[in-house]
């Protein structure tokens, strides 16, 4: 099983930090469906030094979702050091981890995220200065490289563990790529041979046989799920199945998707309020009826719905109008 510092996960299936998706509504779901370790989205360690009421939201975990690790990120190793700090203080997270994969300009441009692909040596510093200041373990989530001409994936992994760190999570892009293309696996691979911390794949694991294959190519540790899971987060369930026994337990009947979305959106409306959760939840929604009969004609009618109740009597209207399927589904939360 998938082992960092002395927190033991259930399992080797981790659910990505994914910004504006993986708050407690929908980690909490992730757990549910037996994932062994749920990463909340990332947040600023200048956010978490001001303290506002959002932030402090952010950084809220629910006894059920743990072992649950909490992400930071900042170019400025003093500010950086302080945030680790609260999460460590403040917070019943199990592990801190850094990020240093996120590509989006606005986070790069403060030195920030991918940007450290660069610099093995800021690496280095950066990461050991914060596992010098806290008790949890430290943990790195990171690409392979800036791009394709810069790819220190191998360099990073080796500061990474030098600096304290207990496991790096290696995503097969380099920053340039976003999220086009293909992730390049044989990178994930060589970041493994060189370290003897664990390290969890990420990228394009869609399937639970992807999840087999990336573990028997790489012999990675773990494996992290991102957009694979969003509007179906039962693909956990069934990729830790598959995992454990070879065979692929079913997907869920129609109604019982529906059935999980509309709990995802009542915790989402419990935890932000209904104005703010419904909006949010329409792009969630269009994933988990993303593939259903009608699917479409649905998501359209819920885009331009902003009450709780509106939204419930749609979905439950949907249900209502398919037709009787048998079930033999064990995939339940």
């Amino acid at each position: 099983m998938l082992k960092i510092g002395d927190i033991e996960m259930k399992n080797q299936v981790v659910l990505a930090p994914m910004a504006g998706v993986c708050n407690p509504a929908f980690r909490l779901i992730a757990k549910e469906f037996g994932t062994g370790l749920v990463c909340a989205e990332m947040v600023s360690d200048k956010a978490i030094l001001n303290g506002n009421k959002r932030t402090k939201e952010m950084l809220f975990v629910d006894e059920r979702e743990k072992p649950l690790s909490l992400q930071i990120f900042g170019g400025d190793r003093a500010s950086l050091v302080e945030a680790a700090k609260v999460v460590d203080q403040d917070t019943n997270a199990d592990i801190i981890d850094i990020n240093m994969g996120c590509p989006v300009p606005k986070v790069t441009k403060c030195d920030a995220g991918a940007r450290w692909l660069l610099e093995p040596n800021k690496i280095f510093e950066m990461v050991s200065a914060v596992v010098d200041a806290v008790s949890k373990p430290v943990t790195v989530k990171m690409r392979i490289g800036w791009d394709s001409d810069h790819i220190f994936v191998v360099e990073n992994a080796k500061a990474v563990e030098a600096a304290g760190g207990k496991a790096i999570s290696v995503h097969g892009r380099t920053r340039e790529q976003l999220y086009t293309g293909h992730a390049d696996w044989s990178y994930i691979k060589m970041a493994k041979e060189a370290v003897a911390i664990p390290v969890i794949g990420n990228g394009d694991v869609n399937t639970p046989e992807d999840a087999r294959r990336m573990l028997d190519e790489t012999g990675c540790d773990g494996v992290m799920i991102g957009r694979g899971a969003l509007g179906s987060p039962w693909m956990l369930y069934r990729t830790i199945e598959y995992l454990k026994s070879g065979e692929l337990a079913p997907e869920p009947a129609p109604e019982e998707k529906i059935r999980i979305a509309m709990l995802h959106m009542d915790r989402l409306v419990a935890l932000k309020g209904e104005n703010t959760a419904v909006r949010e939840m329409r792009r969630h929604l269009a994933w988990y009826l993303k593939g259903m009969k009608d699917g479409g004609r649905v998501k359209d009618m819920i885009m331009e719905e902003t009450k709780r109740d509106e939204v419930a009597r749609i979905l439950e209207d949907y249900v209502a109008g398919l037709a009787a399927e048998p079930s033999n589904s064990v995939v339940t939360v």
